[in-house]
């Protein structure tokens, strides 16, 4: 399991460190860490850097705080191998003091974001004679860079970057460099993953101790790039603030029938959903839930025929809910159109409940705070808008605290799906998990009401809506990336993957 903390908890766990340690050993812990991950990609070669250490041109962004402070340190020891360095100092009077000196020490050079650029070539001298400004010192060595590292701002930053940082950015990202981001890449909130401005997007972020889990929840995820751990010895507390789970987590979860088991024992699903003008969401839910591992699936709507078509081991009912017979868990909501009803009579029922899509909408929210059993909501951006009663733009932003906030609010477990899904718990002190799996080619109609009926049924095997979401999004995501390989993909080829990713899964 990946874990996430936040920056208050980093800072506590660097200072109890720090206290016990060598001035100035923590910040070469990490520094060495960058410089071989900065000697790997260099070494490697992938088309964008030069496949060695030795002459590659690499460009610092340093600004004032312990991130710039790693940058130099790192960039002194590929320096010293060979590499030609240059630090661009965002705040020189402010730039860690030792970390230059050892930067100097190896042979690297320092520019200042303003300095005038002595090796400009003939075509930028014509050009700003032409009225134009020729490229700064500092913009120069960016364009010219095979590695960018990325400290301009610590874990600690808010909003985009400054305005002075911008054309460094926009240079990195025009160059064709390598960009390394230290700990975070810059302009991201370490904290939320909202990114509120303009900022550095890397190829590779090297964190340091911990993920951050703006590094793990888009918009921010999206300008990490791949990310490398490197441990510091950090002591953490054991309640993370983010989880993401892994193989060997799901596994656990998964239920596995024993040999006396029947298929009430293995729990029973109930899925109300479908109508007259959605039929299809019906028989979608109940494709992903006869894959979720319970034992049967009642249907109770108003597409019997559609659903007993493509799957007759489904036990139906056109008498609503309440005379479908006992289940164990309950599905409500995909393609229910205006029907209240059955929503209704579903959060009246004494077991987990599951609500999606059209059920989110009809659902009366003092009805889903005052239920006793357990409430499993699953909402994508829009929807999660509607609760909150603000624009989706600011769910998409900030979709950490939109989860949170709804969870609380509804006093429910909340699956906020999206190109990163999170799943949170009511109350404070519960990680939120963020779903690591998935494709772009999940974005398809009907791929939320396989993901609920499978949330569903894993619900009716007993487990609790903070796993059997985080499950069913892990198997979910998985399934989409076997269905599409790469090509476009429909919700019932997820369904029909599901039983790939399961076996994928249980075997490690």
């Amino acid at each position: 399991m990946r874990t996430a903390y936040g920056v208050e908890t980093v800072r506590a766990a660097e200072r109890d460190l720090m206290a016990r340690l060598p001035e100035g050993a923590l910040m070469r812990r990490a520094a060495a860490g960058l410089a071989a991950a900065c000697a790997d990609l260099l070494g490697r070669g992938d088309g964008r850097s030069r496949g060695r250490v030795y002459g590659s041109r690499v460009v610092l962004l340093v600004g004032s705080g312990d991130n710039g402070g790693d940058a130099l340190y790192a960039g002194a020891g590929l320096a010293r191998r060979g590499a030609g360095v240059t630090a661009v100092l965002l705040a020189p009077e402010r730039a860690h003091a030792a970390g230059l000196a050892a930067l100097r020490r190896a042979g690297g050079r320092t520019v200042g974001i303003t300095d005038a650029d002595a090796d400009a070539d003939a075509d930028a001298v014509a050009h700003a004679n032409r009225g134009a400004d020729a490229d700064t010192a500092a913009v120069a060595a960016v364009r010219r860079a095979d590695l960018v590292v990325d400290g301009i701002v610590g874990i600690g930053g808010t909003g985009g970057l400054r305005p002075e940082a911008v054309p460094l950015a926009e240079a990195a990202e025009r160059s064709g460099a390598t960009v390394v981001a230290v700990d975070l890449p810059s302009g991201v909130e370490a904290d939320t993953g909202e990114v509120r401005g303009t900022a550095l997007r890397a190829d590779l972020t090297v964190t340091f101790g911990t993920h951050k889990p703006g590094l793990l929840v888009d918009p921010a995820r999206e300008y990490a790039g791949s990310v490398r751990l490197v441990g510091i010895g950090l002591e953490l507390p054991a309640e993370p603030e983010l989880e993401a789970l892994q193989h060997a987590d799901v596994a656990r979860l998964l239920p596995v029938p024993g040999a006396e088991s029947d298929k009430y024992r293995r729990g029973v699903v109930g899925i109300a959903a479908g109508s007259a003008r959605y039929p299809g969401a019906a028989v979608l839910a109940v494709a992903g839930a006869l894959r979720g591992g319970a034992g049967a699936v009642r249907y109770a709507g108003p597409a019997t025929r559609d659903v007993i078509a493509r799957f007759p081991e489904t036990l139906v009912s056109d008498r609503g809910p309440k005379h479908a017979g006992r289940v164990q868990a309950w599905v409500a909501g995909p393609g229910a159109g205006d029907d209240a009803g059955p929503v209704t009579e579903v959060l009246a029922a004494d077991v987990p409940v599951l609500i999606d899509a059209d059920g989110l909408r009809l659902a009366d929210a003092s009805a889903v705070r005052a239920r006793r059993a357990p409430t499993l909501m699953t909402p994508h951006a829009g929807e999660a808008a509607a609760l909150l009663g603000v624009e989706r733009e600011e769910v998409e932003a900030g979709r950490l605290a939109a989860a949170r906030e709804l969870a609380g609010r509804y006093g429910a477990t909340v699956l906020l799906k999206g190109s990163t899904t999170l799943v949170a718990d009511p109350g404070d002190g519960t990680a939120v998990r963020v779903n690591p799996t998935g494709t772009s080619w999940l974005a398809t109609a009907g791929s939320g009401d396989v993901l609920s009926g499978l949330a569903g049924s894993l619900l009716a095997a007993g487990l609790s809506p903070l796993d059997a979401g985080s499950a069913a999004a892990y198997l979910h995501g998985l399934a989409g990336r076997y269905a599409a390989d790469g090509a476009p993909a429909g919700a019932h080829d997820v369904a029909a993957a599901i039983p790939e990713a399961w076996r994928d899964v249980m075997r490690g």
